[in-house]
């Protein structure tokens, strides 16, 4: 079983809090690559061909070209237009240079990756834009200066080659770890470059497993055989534009002779192929998902795929001492007993060719419980649980043929998230921060519960005298929505104090305190109020707070975050004039709506990387994998609900607006530039202002790199302190 298992879950950019899971992430465990750090791609691939909808006549869909001529001199010159005004705002130059030097700064934390008893990281600094990839010992990353070994250098590389390389992640092979399978993107991408890496050598294998640029995915089963999923044509791919076949590739034989495995239907969202291990036995598994919240799993035994049979929401988290390991979305009845949502179940492997599964629970949330993230080291299963939006870990282990459950000595303020975990040991990481609080890295003696802090993130702003809480906000239907604020030192509630509240809401994806140097220096040290709402289409409580708005239901998290901006007014917190709204991906399309529907309540929208045209989504770049989400616009059913609630049909001439700063990146291959391109297009054609700015790189991100990142957090902050601040607005005579 992968130390990681299958599940992965994703958490806020601790640089600009807009980005986070869902979109960001992509599908379970192995359909997509990973989470947390946003991928995106050169030139977006070609959207798989779809009949033309009925809104096939709406207004600027050339901006939908991405790459086309008249398309980019308006990107251009909405750029110049828009940055020139935010630019001139005297905090910009200083909030860049502080964003810098945080994003840049040689004391961070090197984020850790435990593979087969060794420590690897990728590492970005001043010198490394492009960054390092490395390893070093446990023992020595515990000292104040690791002796690391440098395995990759991608500056270097892409000068040698001419190319723009971003790093887009590794997978090693089990269990020796001496080969990886290295992804490299064109400008940060989803889709990217696979190349064969040696790791005694540091060295690319000549003539080994490698893919052209592409959304394909390759998964190590032995040395000589990979399972690969190809999107390289339009028959490869589903109407996501994700793999649809597996196929098993061997080592020195043409892709197109790789040994087909299964294949999915068209409509299915993607397929994929791979092995993991509990301890030493190696387990085929290949999954399917037809929606992005369904799947099928099915197990090579005996050279036969075996249908493992549990509820198709549900998620096959592992397998560990040879039990099943599963998570449930739904209350699911099986052998006379009723298991609930959100629980986590174990059975004996054998029942899959025996007399059937037999599931016991290891763990059953309470009402505001969900899991957040489970890992595995050599003996024990470690599940980190939201209580309440804060975090615990609980560590599972089997005695004498029985599970023992044991709650660890964790810190029980602030978000602590795990990391990685060992393959060879019981070692673990996991973080510790807060909103006040630098990032802390803990090594975790999982089977004894021992905790070690080895790295601190560096103090980056004074927090004497600011304060965080949690509050709540009662929403249209009466239910309780939490949030917290944190408030500058000396705050008291005169209703003047600029006020970000941020959110995501979508794709069951929590979002908990962090600490952002970025963000502290440059609105909390200043004098700013930072919120962030738990609002429902998140998994804070679990699949059923997700659920609660799905498709027709969504407008529930546009009433959550309306609900908590009402509150923050009416208790002094701050003012319409001085509270903005910021959110990205799905986020983007949440501050999106809520700004069309209720504009007088705000005096700042930020909305970044941004789906705005919920009537097209469906038929640009990944859209299609998004409609158990959102719904399908062809649906006249689902089309009035989304058309009621969708930000760009819903814009009106005789609403005033406030000015929103919307983002985006030419690159984005996951959520398609033309929503951002039409919005903007469209609010100047009815005569509201509005800023924009679009990065030629950096993707679903936004950035590719730390400068560019740098630069769009002080265009958002200084746009931010201008609209909020108590000096005015910036206005289109700027």
């Amino acid at each position: 079983m992968a130390r990681r298992l299958l599940s992965l879950r994703c958490s806020p950019s601790p640089v600009l809090p807009v980005v986070t899971g869902g979109i960001a992430a992509g599908l379970v465990g192995a359909v997509l690559a990973g989470c947390g750090g946003p991928r995106t791609a050169p030139a977006p691939a070609e959207p798989v061909e779809t009949p033309e909808p009925a809104d096939a006549e709406a207004p600027f869909l050339w901006l939908e070209d991405v790459d086309g001529e008249d398309a980019l001199a308006w990107v251009r010159e909405q750029n110049e237009r828009s940055l020139a005004r935010i630019e001139a705002h005297p905090l910009f130059a200083p909030i860049r240079e502080e964003a810098l030097e945080v994003l840049t700064s040689d004391e961070g934390i090197p984020w850790p990756t435990l593979r087969g008893g060794q420590v690897y990281n990728f590492w970005r600094d001043a010198t490394h834009e492009r960054g390092i990839w490395r390893v070093t010992s446990p023992e020595d990353y515990a000292t104040e200066a690791p002796d690391w070994t440098v395995l990759l250098d991608v500056d270097a590389l892409a000068e040698e080659e001419d190319e723009n390389w971003v790093w887009a992640g590794s997978a090693c092979l089990e269990p020796d770890h001496d080969r990886c399978i290295v992804s490299l993107s064109i400008g940060g991408a989803d889709a990217a470059v696979r190349r064969e890496f040696d790791l005694p050598s540091r060295t690319f294998v000549e003539d080994g497993f490698r893919l052209p640029e592409s959304k394909s995915r390759i998964a190590w089963r032995d040395r000589d055989t990979v399972f690969l999923a190809p999107a390289f044509t339009d028959d490869d791919m589903t109407t996501s534009g994700y793999p649809r076949r597996v196929l098993l590739w061997s080592r020195g034989t043409p892709r197109e002779d790789a040994t087909p495995l299964f294949e999915g239907e068209r409509e299915d969202v993607s397929v994929w192929g791979t092995r993991f291990r509990d301890g030493d036995e190696p387990w085929d598994l290949v999954g399917r998902a037809r929606t992005f919240f369904t799947r099928d799993y099915h197990l090579l035994l005996d050279d036969e795929l075996v249908h493992v049979p549990i509820p198709d929401d549900a998620v096959l988290v592992g397998i560990m001492d040879r039990h099943l390991l599963v998570e449930l979305k739904s209350d699911w009845t099986t052998g006379g007993t009723t298991f609930p949502q959100g629980a986590l179940l174990s059975a004996p492997v054998e029942g899959l060719t025996g007399d059937g599964l037999v599931f016991s629970t290891l763990f059953a949330p309470g009402p505001r419980q969900s899991i957040d993230r489970i890992l595995r080291t050599e003996n024990t299963l470690l599940v980190s649980i939201l209580d309440n939006v804060r975090a615990r870990i609980l560590r599972f282990t089997r005695v004498d043929g029985a599970w023992q459950q044991h709650a660890l000595a964790v810190p029980e303020l602030g978000t602590v998230r795990l990391l990685t975990a060992d393959d060879r040991s019981d070692l673990a990481f996991y973080q510790y921060a807060d909103f006040l609080t630098p990032p802390s890295v803990v090594r975790l003696a999982a089977d004894e519960d021992t905790h070690e802090t080895v790295r601190n993130e560096p103090t980056w702003f004074d927090a004497d005298g600011m304060a965080v809480e949690q509050r709540e906000a009662i929403s249209a239907d009466g239910t309780r929505i939490p949030y917290f604020l944190v408030t500058p030192a000396g705050f008291e509630p005169r209703g003047t104090h600029p006020t970000l509240l941020a959110a995501y809401g979508g794709f069951e994806i929590s979002r908990t305190p962090f600490y952002s140097g970025v963000m502290g220096r440059a609105w909390l040290a200043r004098g700013g109020v930072y919120v962030v709402a738990n609002i429902r289409g998140g998994g804070e409580f679990g699949p059923a707070w997700h659920r609660a708005a799905l498709r027709e239901n969504r407008q529930r998290s546009f009433d959550d975050l309306i609900a908590v901006a009402e509150t923050l007014i009416d208790n002094g917190i701050t003012s319409p004039d001085h509270l903005g709204i910021q959110g990205g991906s799905n986020g983007g399309l949440l501050v999106g709506a809520v700004m069309v529907q209720r504009p007088e309540l705000f005096g700042a929208v930020v909305s970044a990387v941004p789906l705005l045209d919920m009537l097209r989504y469906h038929r640009l770049l990944a859209g299609a994998s998004w409609m158990a989400e959102y719904g399908n616009p062809d649906d006249p059913e689902d089309r009035a609900f989304l058309e009621a609630y969708s930000p760009l049909q819903n814009l009106r001439a005789d609403t005033t607006y406030p000015t929103p700063f919307i983002w985006t990146s030419t690159r984005d291959d996951r959520v398609h530039p033309g929503h951002a391109r039409r919005m903007v297009a469209r609010m100047l054609e009815l005569g509201h202002d509005v800023l924009y700015y679009e990065n030629i790189e950096g993707g679903h991100g936004g950035a590719a790199n730390q400068p560019q990142r740098a630069y769009i957090a002080a265009l958002t902050w200084a746009y931010l302190w201008k609209q909020l601040a108590a000096d005015g607005a910036l206005d289109a005579a700027d």
